[in-house]
């Protein structure tokens, strides 16, 4: 508060004065303008520098950790990132209002089209994404793996899915293979997937862990010719932090009218680089998301881009838009106040809401 302007510093050593702590309590410095830092004692100046130069020698020895136990480039990356002296730090961009709620005339209508949140074992992320589901007008429905490969559920009667992160079957055979495998080498299960993804008024999402396992499905996707595969971050390090992506125009049903945004978004995954098969199909993949830095930029260097996919790509759709799979996590922050930053006039709603919403209008 008492950086915003809120508040001003006499009221705050007042509150520290009722409390009894007036003693202990001074001020011992002011913002300035520039990248100088002054330590005076007694009014004489005892120490004087830059901020950037202070901020490296501070971070230098865990710089020289991270180096022997993670990517040596990637900690030079970070550690180089000190040096930029105008970071404008997180920011949000956005091309619509995240406030208002596109749904609201078909919700009214009492119509909840039924939304599978597909779970296998290892799955953890699937109550976030109910939530976001339902509260964009869906009736989400708990579909297991064990549900499709038993016979109890085909899929049939679900107009949208959602693939859910987490460490399905403990990352066995690869991100999200042993899921993926399990669809492709059982008969029932994969005619079930099948002829989901080949109805003209199916949808689905890939999230994380999920994006990973329709990744691996490309083959039964239409349009999906393209997508690549995902391997272990660059960092070799397991990467969990508030990124910042951009949308770019893009046919994906989960971002109509988000295209030119960009905002934070939670990420946590381990095997999030995107792996395309050539050259020439990371020039045709249909990019839904790109990493980008605190300018604006899409990036490959390491904090910005936390697993060093090229081009910063991070999400990838198909030519229709109805399939989209993307590795950060839009379901841990659709509210406000779960994201780490925001922006102060945000309400209820982040950005991302209008993700969950846009699919809703799309089925109309």
């Amino acid at each position: 508060l008492l950086e915003r302007g809120i508040i001003g510093e006499r009221q705050v050593l007042a509150v520290f004065a009722e409390a009894g702590l007036s003693e202990c309590t001074h001020v011992i410095g002011e913002p300035i303008a520039g990248d100088e830092v002054v330590f005076s004692q007694a009014h004489k100046v005892c120490l004087h520098g830059s901020r950037t130069d202070f901020h490296r020698s501070w971070s230098e020895t865990s710089m020289r950790m991270q180096a022997l136990r993670d990517n040596p480039d990637c900690a030079k990356q970070e550690f180089d990132s000190l040096l930029d002296q105008v970071d404008p730090g997180l920011r949000a961009e956005l091309t619509f209002d995240p406030s208002e709620d596109i749904c609201l005339p078909y919700i009214n209508r009492g119509a909840r089209p039924q939304m599978a949140i597909l779970r296998e074992q290892g799955i953890n992320s699937q109550l976030e994404m109910a939530a976001a589901f339902d509260r964009a007008g869906f009736d989400a429905v708990d579909v297991t793996m064990s549900d499709i490969l038993a016979g109890r559920e085909n899929l049939a009667s679900i107009q949208g899915l959602v693939a859910c992160g987490g460490f399905s079957c403990g990352d066995v055979l690869g991100a999200g293979g042993g899921w993926a495998k399990s669809i492709l080498y059982n008969n029932r299960a994969r005619d079930a997937f099948s002829q989901f993804f080949d109805r003209e008024n199916s949808f689905a999402l890939g999230v994380c862990n999920g994006c990973q396992m329709m990744a691996t499905l490309k083959d039964i996707i239409p349009g999906a010719d393209n997508w690549p595969r995902f391997v272990t971050n660059v960092s070799e390090q397991f990467e969990a932090r508030s990124s910042l992506v951009a949308v770019p125009d893009n046919p994906s049903i989960f971002m109509s009218g988000m295209a030119g945004s960009i905002m934070p978004i939670a990420v946590a995954h381990g095997e999030g680089h995107a792996e395309f098969s050539t050259h020439k199909a990371q020039q045709e993949a249909l990019v839904a998301l790109y990493f980008v830095d605190n300018h604006g930029v899409k990036t490959e260097k390491y904090p910005a881009n936390p697993n060093g996919s090229p081009e910063g790509i991070t999400g990838v759709t198909t030519e229709d838009g109805r399939f989209t799979i993307m590795m950060p996590h839009p379901e841990r922050v659709f509210r406000t106040v779960a994201n780490s930053w925001h922006p102060g006039d945000w309400g209820e709603d982040s950005g991302w809401m209008r993700l969950f919403r846009n699919a809703r209008v799309w089925l109309a």
